[in-house]
């Protein structure tokens, strides 16, 4: 899939490394202009410099997308330099505290939902109006199989954060329909990320109760994990023309290491009260 995307602006958060990056990157070479978005600022300067040795336009600004001022100050410069936004990837993300609801550390306990879910909202909320009067907007959250699997102990913040960004979607995407913009989430697979490095350094130090990460670390150190580039592909699927009807759905990328797990699908039957003449 090589979509023209000359002449439209996206905002990447998370763009300083892993996932984000090798999206934006993908974005700039289809010929959009990237707005870099991380805490960082030293691992943004890496991927701009990256974009633009190969020719591409982007610019950075370091942005916790946790803090509501600091994302209407996002908006502001932003549509101040480039106009309305087309494209928002929220790829930005934090694993959060490995332990169990009892013992957790309620800061990394919030922070977590803060990052993976207030975040992509306050993203989303800055830069909608602005492709709902261009008529055309795609918005793509990062969100993980970790939501759709069975609860189990230590992974309540990140999976709850998961959830939260899923059902948000879902009704922002309900409230978009007929505009002209989209809004899914996609699994981007089980890469091998920083964060996969950060898991691994906490489960080795965690008892049997953690057994279940070691595994998962182990098998995706040994298979190398699924290729960043899938989830950036995928993302380009979908701000093509022939994603133009994908809305409200949960993505998974080709050929992953796990397969897709059934998330959700017409949900009429669950309000008879629809049918109800009032």
């Amino acid at each position: 899939m090589n979509p023209d995307l000359r002449g439209k602006t996206a905002v990447v958060t998370g763009a300083g490394r892993g996932l984000g990056r090798e999206t934006a990157q993908l974005l700039a070479a289809r010929g959009c202009t990237v707005v870099l978005v991380s805490r960082h600022a030293n691992q943004l300067n890496e991927t701009l410099e990256n974009i633009q040795r190969e020719g591409g336009q982007a610019w950075s600004c370091a942005v916790d997308i946790s803090d509501r001022l600091a994302v209407e100050r996002l908006r502001f410069n932003v549509e101040a330099r480039a106009g309305s936004v087309a494209i928002l990837v929220n790829a930005a993300g934090t694993f959060g505290p490995i332990q169990l609801i009892r013992e957790s550390d309620p800061e990394r306990w919030i922070q977590t939902l803060a990052v993976n879910t207030i975040g992509p909202y306050l993203t989303t909320r800055a830069f909608l109006n602005g492709m709902i009067q261009a008529g055309w907007g795609r918005i793509i959250q990062f969100t993980s199989a970790a939501a759709l699997h069975p609860p189990g102990p230590l992974n309540s913040a990140y999976a709850t954060s998961k959830v939260a960004l899923n059902q948000f979607t879902r009704h922002l995407a309900a409230e978009i329909t007929g505009t002209g913009v989209t809004a899914n989430v996609i699994h981007p697979g089980d890469v091998k990320t920083e964060m996969w490095a950060a898991i691994a350094a906490e489960a080795a130090a965690m008892g049997p109760e953690a057994e279940p990460y070691r595994q998962w670390v182990h098998w995706v150190g040994q298979t190398g994990g699924d290729p960043p580039r899938k989830a950036a592909e995928l993302v380009l699927r979908l701000v093509s023309e022939e994603a133009s009807a994908v809305n409200g759905q949960f993505l998974w990328i080709e050929g992953g290491l796990q397969a897709p797990i059934p998330s959700w699908g017409d949900s009429a039957s669950m309000t008879p009260w629809r049918d109800t003449p009032t």
